[in-house]
């Protein structure tokens, strides 16, 4: 096993180490500790539910709080965190926990889980991820206290609260509330809508989580004094921002007075792959939904718990759409773009298009009785492992699960490091002469 992961490049080792961990997942939550009295569970269901929490998506076929036992509740969380932080990184805090030195193929693992772009300090990131994830949790746990202990035991009130801070945190729309009010079963958050706290404190955590720990670093690092920051924090900072605005401003226009300004701003955070509902969405219009696929779709930032093609991909896309109409070359906050940025940019959002539409055919075949946007924001939510559905999830059948599976498969890892996978190809040693195409 050793010799064949020591042949395996880096991201063939982390690819690898996703799907260990989902299997081994879907076992532990089928065991009948991790399920409630007179509850079955199909395994298609927990290979899905495993997958979802790995992937720190939230999409659910089976309502967590209702299903799982609190040792299987445990078992989900761990899921999620360690979806969130990475298999790399957590093999990597293991190692520093016991002692041992990385060797030079687990640095590369590491260097390519945590989208670093060197090893230069890689022992201290690790360990700042570490330290950065349990003081915001912790603190998002506390906050989150303070609103549940109205409703709840004491021990009940901790145990959602903590669950709650790491799924918010890691960007993952799971909730175990319905197995505390069978009123609340399906509801995500929509009980607690009008509760300033929780929606902040949610909305904060997920904004943290989603900006990535680079970008979290490097403000703490320069103590938030803009001039001082690196272009890649200022890029995640201003399109974060700019996605924010305009996504709450867009869905208050979408749907008008059925939803509150709070709640728009609460789903333009949680599109940006968290998944959290405070509204029901099979109520939205078509507009406020596609607003929220758009939202999905270009997702959180790189180093970060969430997904999507990044926002700075996006912020790369446009920079080269802009120079090309333009006749200027491409540069922000006074840099220079890389000068493969546009090109890279391409590539990953004409993939994830690709995936997207062949996920949406796919189910649409399997399920033709469903509407078409409902399936295109169900395929959108699991490339961009968001979470949020119109509520088809539970319905669909085997084989539209397995194409959902795989979506949020490709879309934790990306796209661009799924086709990396496969590259076999040996070194070009001869070219052809340079031909013409006429484009546009």
């Amino acid at each position: 096993m050793f010799s064949f992961l020591k042949r395996q490049s880096p991201v063939r080792i982390i690819a690898l180490g996703f799907l260990a961990t989902i299997l081994l997942g879907s076992i532990l939550l089928s065991l009948p500790f991790c399920l409630k009295e007179g509850v079955t569970l199909r395994y298609i269901d927990a290979l899905y539910t495993s997958t979802s929490a790995v992937c720190v998506t939230g999409l659910v076929s089976v309502d967590a709080g209702s299903t799982f036992t609190p040792v299987g509740q445990t078992i989900l969380a761990l899921l999620i965190q360690i979806g969130g932080l990475g298999v790399s990184t957590i093999g990597a805090g293991i190692i520093l926990a016991v002692g041992k030195k990385f060797n030079l193929k687990g640095i590369n693992v590491i260097k390519e889980g945590s989208n670093l772009n060197s090893r230069k300090g890689l022992k201290y990131f690790v360990r700042d991820i570490f330290i950065t994830t349990i003081i915001i949790e912790f603190v998002g746990a506390i906050l989150s206290f303070i609103v549940f202990i109205k409703d709840m035991d004491f021990l009940t009130a901790l145990g959602v609260s903590i669950f709650h801070s790491i799924a918010s945190f890691n960007n993952s729309g799971f909730d175990i509330l319905g197995g505390i009010n069978p009123a609340f079963k399906g509801q995500s958050l929509i009980p607690y809508q009008n509760n300033v706290l929780l929606n902040l404190t949610t909305s904060g955590l997920i904004i943290l989580g989603g900006i990535g720990f680079l970008v979290i670093r490097d403000l703490l690092n320069n103590k938030f004094k803009w001039k001082k920051l690196s272009m890649h924090t200022k890029v995640v900072l201003v399109m974060s921002g700019a996605l924010l605005f305009l996504g709450t401003l867009l869905l208050k226009l979408a749907e008008g007075n059925d939803i509150s300004w709070l709640g728009a701003f609460f789903f333009s955070v949680s599109a940006r792959t968290a998944g959290f509902s405070t509204y029901a969405l099979n109520s939205f219009s078509y507009a406020g939904l596609l607003v929220l696929i758009i939202l999905m779709f270009i997702g959180a930032s790189p180093g970060s718990t969430g997904g999507g093609i990044k926002t700075t991909t996006f912020f790369a896309l446009l920079q080269g759409i802009k120079a090309s109409a333009t006749n200027r070359s491409e540069k922000a906050f006074h840099y220079s773009m890389p000068k493969d940025a546009f090109r890279k940019a391409s590539v990953i959002t004409i993939l994830g298009i690709f995936i997207v539409l062949t996920a949406t055919l796919g189910i649409s075949m399997l399920e033709p009785h469903l509407r078409l946007i409902d399936v295109l924001l169900e395929a959108t939510s699991a490339f961009g492992t968001v979470g949020l559905s119109t509520g088809i999830t539970s319905g669909l059948s085997v084989g539209s699960k397995l194409i959902s599976i795989v979506t949020m498969y490709i879309g934790r890892l990306g796209p661009l490091t799924i086709a990396s996978i496969w590259n076999f190809t040996r070194k070009e040693t001869f070219s052809y002469p340079e031909g013409n195409i006429s484009i546009g």
